[in-house]
Order: structure tokens, then sequence, then C-alpha cells
């Protein structure tokens, strides 16, 4: 398949909704007295954090693998990420009875690697300040003859990844909610453009924004600019899971056409976040997952007299990370 020439339609979004039935789990769509007030309208939270492998990832990931002929995935699969990604191939494939192997930074969050080790994938490691892990994957690629499950800018994920606002539209539908506006944790766009993708088709009067940390704001730089922009990836960041070079090949045509918005948070209002999310939700996000509801929260999003859906996208984070911003900011 030439993935330039695929066609990302919201009904390749409700064939992966298909695929994953009974594979992935239909995360609850929470509302909360505390984030309505904060936000000063109706705020609907996709607890994404509660999927399996912690993230949306395994929602691309398992559409992705489950498409491959005998004859592409006969070696395995070869994936890249800080985590979140490299668990939901590592689950997926393993599902499918391939070997995988991810290429993972030397920093990524332990609580991550030691997920996709105990999925049984192979792992390399490089580091992201200095290699650059998608000429490190190459030449694994040709010689071991391995399929390629790309963490963002494939069709498969991007669809697979859609399916997540598609179950928000449903549920939030049930509850007699009509939505404004969509925010998402935004990093290389696929989830961005596969729920944008389905979104433009079910509930056309929705706005999607993206919220991405600061010094990481590519994407929306991108969107504006017209042409891609590229983050300086020797910065560091707590948002390892969304700290992405640049967006997408296949995503930033989407989201230019799709997206109203975007907006950048800062760290301490990433901290803040998760901290609200633990107190008030009960639920364990980690940075990268809580950009946007620190938008609303911050108030870089304008949630006044709105009803707006939010992903939390990511809960891996690590037990000391996750204590230290609980004791600054709980």
């Amino acid at each position: 398949m030439d993935i330039n020439e695929y066609a990302i339609t919201a009904d390749g979004v409700r064939r992966a909704a298909k695929r994953l039935a009974g594979r992935t789990i239909r995360t609850p769509l929470i509302e909360n007295e505390f984030l309505n007030d904060a936000a000063g309208g109706r705020v609907l939270v996709k607890a994404e954090v509660l999927q399996h492998c912690g993230s949306f990832k395994f929602r691309g990931a398992f559409n992705l693998i489950s498409q491959l002929s005998d004859e592409a995935g006969r070696n395995g699969v070869l994936a890249w990420s800080s985590g979140n990604h490299a668990q939901g191939v590592a689950r997926a494939a393993r599902h499918f009875n391939l070997p995988a192997t991810i290429i993972m930074p030397t920093d990524a969050p332990s609580l991550k690697v030691e997920k996709v080790r105990a999925f049984g994938a192979a792992i390399v490691l490089y580091d992201r300040y200095s290699e650059d892990r998608e000429a490190i994957a190459r030449p694994i690629q040709e010689e071991r003859g391995m399929a390629l499950a790309p963490s963002y800018d494939h069709p498969h994920i991007i669809e697979g990844q859609g399916t997540l606002a598609l179950e928000v539209f449903e549920d939030a539908s049930a509850q007699g909610a009509e939505l404004d506006a969509f925010v998402i944790c935004c990093g290389g766009g696929g989830l961005t453009s596969g729920c944008a993708t389905i979104l433009d088709n079910i509930s056309p009067g929705t706005d999607v924004w993206i919220s991405e940390p600061e010094g990481f704001d590519e994407a929306w730089a991108s969107i504006r600019d017209g042409e891609r922009r590229h983050a300086d990836i020797k910065q560091r960041t707590i948002c390892d899971a969304i700290a992405t070079p640049t967006p997408g090949i296949l995503t930033l045509p989407i989201m230019q056409r799709l997206v109203k918005g975007g907006v950048s948070v800062s760290e301490d209002d990433v901290g803040r976040a998760m901290a609200f999310a633990f107190k008030h939700l009960k639920l364990v996000v980690e940075p990268g997952g809580a950009v946007a509801l620190a938008a609303i929260l911050s108030g870089k999003f304008d949630g006044k007299d709105k009803t707006t859906a939010i992903t939390l996208s990511g809960g891996n984070v690590d037990p000391p990370l996750f204590a230290s911003i609980l004791e600054r900011f709980g």
C-alpha cells in the first residue's frame, strides 16, 4: 500500500472501530463539577488513561497490525517511540504472535520501558538528543524485513486513533450533549487527525483544538504557517509522550483543513493539571496526556459557556516524577 495515496476517511475510522470492538476498552466519558466550575462551562473528559497500555496508542497499533498480510508481518514489526506507542505495538504484536522491536530513547520513563519488555518486545536504545531514531530504524527494517509501524504518520494508525472521537461523540450524545469543541493532546498529529476526520463527518459543528507543551508546539505553528515547522528536540521536557520533532506528512494537511486553533501550555500548567486530575478525577495522568486539561484549567482555551470534550490521552508516568508533581502542585 502506498500510504501517501490512501484516503483517510470517516468510513475508515468506522471500519477501524469494528476491528477494535472487543479488543480495546471503551473508556468512560467523565464529567466533574469542580472541572465544570473551573472552566465556566461543561467539560467531558475522555479517560483514555484507562485504555490497554495506559494510552490511546493501542487503538492505532492494533488497527495497523491487524491488517498486515501474512507476508508483510512474517518477520515481525518495528516501531520507534518514547513509550506509549511502543507499548501499543508490543501488545498488539503479541496478540498476533508477531515479534516486535522498538527503538526507544535512553531517557524514556522506566515504567514504559518495563511494560514494553513485559509484552515481549525487544528494545533498541538511542540518545534522543544526538541520534535520529528513524535513521536507526531504516537499516534494521531493511536487514530483517520487518513491517514498520510509525507512531503517527500512517493511515491505519490515524484511523485507529480516530475511534476515540467516535466513542466520545456517541457517549456525549447519549448524555444529551452537543460538543462545541474538542481539545486534543497533540504531538505528531495522529490522534488529532483521526479525531478531526470523524468529527468533521458526524459533528461538523464541533471545533477541534490542539494543546501542546511550550517548546514543542510545532504542530500549531505548522498549521498556522502552512508548512512543517520543527521543534528543537535537544530541549528537555516532562511531556516526553508528545515531544515530537514535526507533524507528519499525512497528518499536517488534515490538521490544516480541520483544526480550528491551538494553545501552548507550560510545564507548571501541566503539573497543576496532573494534580487536579488526581485530586478531583481520581486519575493518574502523565504530563503529555494532561496538556488538554491544562489548556482548560489555565484558561488558555476558553471553555466558558461551552460544552467541550478533552482527552486525557495517557497515564504512564514514573512514580518519582508523579510524586514530585503532587508535592509541588497538589
